[in-house]
This record gives structure tokens, C-alpha cells and sequence, in this order.
């Protein structure tokens, strides 16, 4: 494992959260680059600046990140006159999908905004002076070329992975592939969130560290002794001559994807039940999206505060994320034997493509969802992902569309579609 140094925190730093009206959120951040989002159907939190940043690798990050976590917000001077989740100290999360090479950062912005249930914020940390708001530039023409796995490399890593799995292999893998896209302007972090929350509404859309999504999947909330997440698997997507009721009518009667769905489901409760009293399972039902349509499941549980961390020996949101990681919806069942025929057959590093992304306060408390539906940008350049669940009735060109499927969000909010 490799961390960043702990940050400055000898004179203590003071936190100060106030009300504020809840206007746009992502009109508010000032900058093209380094912006910080988690927000869905405009609520949420936004950030910007840097008081503090931790960066880790290796099987141990999430527990480092955890206690880092813990020891910085024990030093903090907090002044919040909220004090509901998201106020006071927060930081951004986004964890790597691997032990290795994998790399992890949370992010402590200088500023937040928030918005939920009607209340509105502003954090500070620090001494954060005002920041002019830079106009939005758009982009006025991207190319694509092929990324770390062609269509073709991808095409053929499915069908390897079906034929082994009708040998009895595993039940289900979760194989994904990349696509590069390059603008004629440096891309402008803002253009492409505010694209992906008006297209997508549903979705949380997320940035942390140049990572910028929209992700459909809530891999856990934790609010105070209260947990729930939202499990997708088993996707369709528009078909010729097909009505959004047909569509779904035939997405829940299919037994391929109800087999996904429901490895994703039992492999998320039978992770989270050793922390909860009481458990519940209402699905599935099917989400629908512009592109896509997935068959959703929701799980809520009350912990039963065995473990340590703040609120009573709770664990917080991080030691859960640990446990949960990687969900069957991103890895597979059995979930070594998964992880291993990903690093066998994909051909990529995932980086922190479908690895936990969100927000943690200074309770133990926030979201964090599953990176997906996303992009790593770094000036003109990003990187596109997309994932398939797969299972033995799998077929690999149908796996090709619905990657494609999958990424026409950020190709249309790269393009200003």
C-alpha cells in the first residue's frame, strides 16, 4: 500500500456549514477542471478546491482511506448549524476496482454545496476565498478510436468467458471494455456533468478526480443505523418495432436476465446480513432509462452496530463498501473465481471503473454508487468504459450492442448531443 502524506492539520482546521437557498448545484462550480459532484434530479452535494486529499492502493485501501478519514475529521474545529447527512466535513470517494495496480483518492474540497429535502448549504474548510466562475466551453468536434480492448478483442473475451461458463466454470463474470475519445479543445468538467444530468435524471452523476459519470447504481447509503442500495442487472435496450411496455414486459420474463439479477441480489444480501438486524428485498421491478432499461431491486437494512466506528459501533460507509465490493453486478459469482477470469480475459487495468464512488461525512454516514456508465478525462483525452453481466445463455454479439448501449451517455454529453 502507498499513501499520499497526511495532510495539514496541526493548526486545526475550522468547518463551517450554513444555510444557503438550493439553486443549481452544477452551475455552481467555478472551474473546467477539478470539479466534485454527487447529484441526482438536482439534490445533492458539489465541491471545489482542496483543503486535503488521500491517496492509497493495494487490498487494505479501503480500511486506510477509513481511518485516515477518522483521524483527519477528529481534528477538525466543526461549526454546522444543519447537522443533517452531508453537512460539516465531507469528502469525495473513488475507490479502485482491483487491489492492484488500482489507485484510490478521496478529496476534501475547500467548498461544498448541498441540497436535500429542502434544505440547502455551504460548507467551507479553511481559509476558502472566492472563486471566479469561469465560462462553459464546449467542445466542437471529438473523434473515437479503439481503447485498451477493441470491439473485437471484447467480442471475443465474451465468448471465451460463455464457453466457460457453460463448462461449469463460474455462474457469472462481469467483462467490460474502453474507447478513447479526443476533443479539438482541453474537455471542460462541467460541460459533460451538466450533459449527463439533464439526459439523465435517474442517475447519480458523479465526479471525483477527473472520473465523471452517471451511474443508475446505488452500491450502499448508510444513514445513521439505516442502510439501503439499489442492485441493477439484466439490461435491454431499444428495439425496432418494441414499445417501452414491451420492452419491459419482455426484460422480467427473460430467464437469462432474471438469472443475472438475481445472483447480483443474493450476493449483495448475503454480504450485508452479517451487519444488520433486519433485512428487506422489494424487486424486481425495471428502471428505465433513455438508453437502457435495467431490472432493479431495492435492499434496506437496520445495522446492528457489531462492528466498530462512529454512531454507536456502527461501521461506517467505507468498512461497508469493503465488505460489499465487488458486487456480482461488477464482478461475478463466485466472486474470486470471477475476479480471476476478469484479470485473465479483459486485457485492461479498470482503474476505478466500477469501483465504489460517493461521499462521506464526518458521522461515517453518505453514498457511494458504482462508477459506471463513465470516463477518466484528462485534458483533450477520455476514456470511455463499459461492462456486461454475463452469464452460460449469454450471447457475445448481442454483449457488443449492449455495451454500445451503454456507452452512448457519455459519448452524447461529450458531443453536446
Amino acid at each position: 500500500m502507498t499513501s499520499a502524506p497526511a495532510p495539514r492539520t496541526r493548526q486545526r482546521l475550522r468547518v463551517h456549514t450554513r444555510r444557503v437557498a438550493g439553486d443549481n448545484l452544477l452551475s455552481r462550480l467555478p472551474a473546467p477542471t477539478g470539479a466534485l459532484s454527487w447529484v441526482r434530479g438536482g439534490t445533492g452535494l458539489v465541491g471545489w478546491g482542496e483543503a486535503a486529499r488521500f491517496e492509497v492502493s493495494g487490498p487494505d485501501r479501503f480500511a486506510a482511506a477509513d481511518r485516515w478519514w477518522r483521524e483527519f475529521t477528529e481534528d477538525l474545529d466543526v461549526d454546522d448549524e444543519l447537522g443533517v447527512p452531508g453537512t460539516g466535513p465531507v469528502a469525495f470517494v473513488s475507490m479502485a476496482f482491483a487491489d492492484r495496480p488500482g489507485h484510490s483518492v478521496l478529496v476534501v474540497p475547500e467548498v461544498v454545496m448541498g441540497r436535500r429535502d429542502g434544505h440547502g448549504w455551504l460548507t467551507t474548510i479553511g481559509d476558502s476565498g472566492k472563486r471566479r466562475v469561469e465560462p462553459v466551453r464546449k467542445p466542437t468536434e471529438v473523434r473515437y478510436s479503439d481503447g485498451q480492448v477493441s470491439v473485437t478483442g471484447y467480442r471475443e473475451a465474451v465468448r471465451t468467458a460463455v464457453e466457460r461458463m457453460r463448462a461449469g466454470e463460474l455462474d457469472k463474470v462481469v467483462l467490460a471494455h474502453d474507447l478513447l475519445a479526443v476533443a479539438d479543445v482541453d474537455l471542460d468538467h462541467r460541460f459533460v456533468l451538466e450533459g449527463l444530468a439533464r439526459r439523465y435524471p435517474e442517475c447519480w452523476v458523479y465526479a471525483v478526480d477527473g472520473l465523471i459519470g452517471a451511474t443508475p447504481e446505488l452500491l450502499l447509503r448508510r444513514s445513521g443505523s439505516v442502510v439501503d442500495s439499489r442492485v441493477l442487472a439484466g439490461t435491454t435496450w431499444p428495439h425496432d418495432g418494441m414499445s417501452d411496455d414491451e420492452l419491459a414486459a419482455a426484460l422480467l420474463k427473460s430467464g437469462k436476465n432474471r438469472d443475472e439479477h438475481e445472483y447480483a441480489v443474493a450476493s449483495l444480501v448475503q454480504t450485508l446480513r452479517p451487519f444488520c438486524d433486519t433485512m428487506s428485498v422489494d424487486g424486481p421491478s425495471v428502471l428505465r432509462l433513455p438508453n437502457v432499461s435495467h431490472l432493479s431491486s431495492d435492499v434496506v437494512g437496520t445495522l446492528s452496530g457489531t462492528l466498530g466506528g462512529a454512531l454507536g459501533g456502527t461501521p461506517s460507509l467505507l468498512a461497508l463498501g469493503e465488505a460489499l465490493h465487488p458486487t456480482a453486478a461488477v464482478g461475478g459469482t463466485p466472486r474470486a473465481d470471477a475476479i480471476a477470469m476478469i484479470g485473465e480475459l479483459e486485457g485492461m487495468d479498470r482503474g476505478r471503473y466500477a469501483g465504489p464512488v460517493g461521499w462521506i461525512d464526518g458521522n461515517g454516514d453518505g453514498e457511494l454508487g458504482i462508477a459506471l456508465r463513465c470516463a477518466r478525462l484528462d485534458g483533450r483525452t477520455a476514456r470511455l468504459f463499459a461492462g456486461c453481466g454475463l452469464v452460460a445463455e449469454s450471447d457475445p454479439d448481442s454483449e457488443v450492442r449492449e455495451a454500445h448501449a451503454k456507452m452512448l451517455p457519455l459519448r452524447e454529453a461529450l458531443e453536446g448531443m
